[in-house]
């Protein structure tokens, strides 16, 4: 360990990661859990995307939305999964400066954008709940596509531009006690008092997380307002079950990244911080198409289909 410090004075180009377990045994079973993941990530979200483009019954806001968020998952899996994969068994794996960051903006990107879709999604049910009549007029295709392109352009914008324009200083320490670049474990290197951390810190626990959220309660609280004006307990019921796989979701997205990054953080939280970015990172996006095609009778009807047609083929 001595090998990996640096003098203070001297600009970081690289950067060391010690996440990695050094015992072989438990290297191997983090590469195939791992594996695992991103297997099962990568094959049912493009399963999704595959079934919403092919079935014309899902060419509705619903699944256009969850198709792109199947696509999103994908991405940000195949960010940072296959790269940690490939450096499991080194001891002391390294990564430029360049590509350090790369990885970093990617991530934050990505969880940005899928926290903004979240909350474009809770609107749809919105719309389906509160207006079931004009639910097709509202939510037409090309709002549909103005919605979803809004998502990608604003967290690009907010996620992407800030750390381009102010990029942060690290001087000596280079040393990562994670996996890859999570972006709290590199915010914990950067020299100097300068404002970079605080504006990044700023965004994450302002608009990753609070703004989304707090629309998407908003959404939930008008929907259950809609849903009791129904007079008919079954269609009451009916149109409660069509939010139990956004709202599984998002307990489950917003629940992990607010325990990851609007927590306090301590030495002592690094290896919680570790467990919890690869449950956020891997396990989440694993989760979701599981998620939505046991509780979505459509998604599993148009799966049967599918899969019938290509075996009479």
């Amino acid at each position: 360990m001595g090998n990996l410090k640096r003098d203070n004075a001297s600009e970081v180009t690289e950067f060391i990661f010690i996440g990695f377990s050094q015992q072989p045994q438990i290297q191997a079973a983090f590469f195939l859990g791992l594996l695992i993941f991103y297997l099962i990530t990568t094959f049912g979200n493009s399963l999704i995307v595959v079934v919403v483009r092919w079935d014309s019954q899902l060419h509705a806001a619903m699944y256009f939305f969850l198709s792109n968020l199947s696509f999103l998952d994908i991405c940000y899996s195949t960010s940072w999964e296959p790269y940690v994969l490939a450096q499991c068994f080194r001891d002391f794996p390294t990564i430029s400066y360049t590509g350090c960051y790369v990885q970093m903006t990617t991530s934050l990107f990505l969880g940005m954008t899928e926290s903004l879709l979240l909350a474009v999604m809770a609107y749809d049910r919105f719309v389906a709940i509160s207006n079931p009549l004009r639910y097709t007029l509202i939510m037409n295709n090309r709002v549909c596509v103005q919605l979803a392109l809004g998502t990608w352009v604003s967290a690009f914008l907010v996620a992407v531009t800030p750390i381009v324009v102010i990029p942060a200083h690290y001087c000596g320490h280079n040393v990562i006690n994670h996996f890859n670049c999570e972006i709290q474990a590199l915010q914990k290197l950067v020299y100097s008092d300068a404002p970079v951390s605080l504006i990044l810190s700023l965004i994450i626990s302002v608009f990753t997380l609070p703004l989304p959220f707090t629309f998407i309660l908003i959404s939930y609280f008008f929907i259950v307002v809609a849903v009791l004006r129904i007079h008919s307990v079954g269609a009451r019921l009916k149109a409660f079950s069509t939010c139990g796989s956004h709202l599984t979701v998002v307990t489950i997205f917003y629940g992990t990244a607010i325990f990851m990054y609007l927590t306090p953080q301590s030495k002592e939280s690094q290896e919680e911080d570790k467990v919890f970015s690869i449950f956020y990172g891997a396990v989440t996006p694993m989760l979701n198409p599981l998620i939505y095609t046991l509780r979505n009778k459509d998604v599993k009807g148009s799966l049967r289909k599918l899969v019938k047609g290509n075996e009479n083929s």
